[in-house]
């Protein structure tokens, strides 16, 4: 019975990592597909029903920063470096609302951790380039995070809350294209990385195959090697 448990167990995991490993594969697809789709343009991300199903489509805005609303998102390496991640709401042409853009990444000052950098957003209408992306990442947080431009996290709808500025919740904007001298955009890509669980079910299918394995020496082989040793004994 514990042989089998154990069999049962191991093999579940294996083919649990398989399934894993399948799933992420079917999300990198999607994810390609969506990418090569043409670019939403302002009006397409305004009339949207739900923006957020259509993630990592590439999009090609105008519209104008609300420089006033920008935040610098703490603790945000990138390359091995910490740094800060530069988010500024982009006001959609013909209508109030916004969305948040991720406009890049700058590094902090380190002699002065209060310190913003001088980061320049254009006045006037502005081109921006990107994909459509989650908000930015939650990091982990003690109590309710201070106000100010210097911020751990930001909660869209708090946001908006806050600015009085109508933001589109649940999406925003990854901006791409070349590095400035200010801001660098190397933003990760999605890896599924599905040889990690390829080789976790390799592992879980050899402790399944070493479970029975034993099983077969000790209670079976063994046995009738002692059977036969014992029925040739001249004694």
């Amino acid at each position: 019975m514990a042989t089998a448990l154990t069999m049962g167990v191991t093999a579940s995991l294996g083919f649990w990592q398989l399934s894993r490993a399948a799933q992420k594969n079917a999300v990198e697809s999607a994810m390609a597909a969506r990418a090569s789709l043409l670019p939403w343009r302002s009006q397409d991300l305004l009339t949207s029903q739900d923006p957020a199903l259509e993630v990592h489509r590439p999009v090609n805005l105008t519209g104008h920063w609300v420089p006033g609303a920008s935040l610098y998102l703490d603790n945000r390496p990138m390359n091995g470096r910490s740094g800060f991640v530069l988010v500024t709401p982009l006001r959609l042409p013909g209508s109030e609302r916004a969305v948040l853009v991720q406009r890049g990444w700058v590094p902090r000052d380190f002699l002065d951790r209060t310190k913003v950098p001088e980061i320049e957003t254009p006045a006037g209408e502005v081109q921006v380039q990107g994909r459509l992306a989650p908000p930015p990442s939650q990091l982990f947080e003690l109590g309710q995070g201070a106000p100010g431009p210097i911020r751990q996290n930001v909660d869209i709808p708090a946001f908006a809350r806050e600015t009085g500025l109508p933001l589109l919740a649940g999406v925003s904007i990854l901006q791409t294209g070349p590095d400035t001298p200010s801001l660098q955009r190397d933003w990760p890509r999605f890896a599924a990385a599905v040889h990690k669980h390829h080789g976790y079910a390799v592992q879980w299918f050899a402790m399944c195959a070493v479970a029975g394995g034993l099983f077969v020496w000790f209670q079976i082989i063994t046995p009738r090697r002692k059977r036969s040793t014992h029925g040739t004994d001249p004694r």
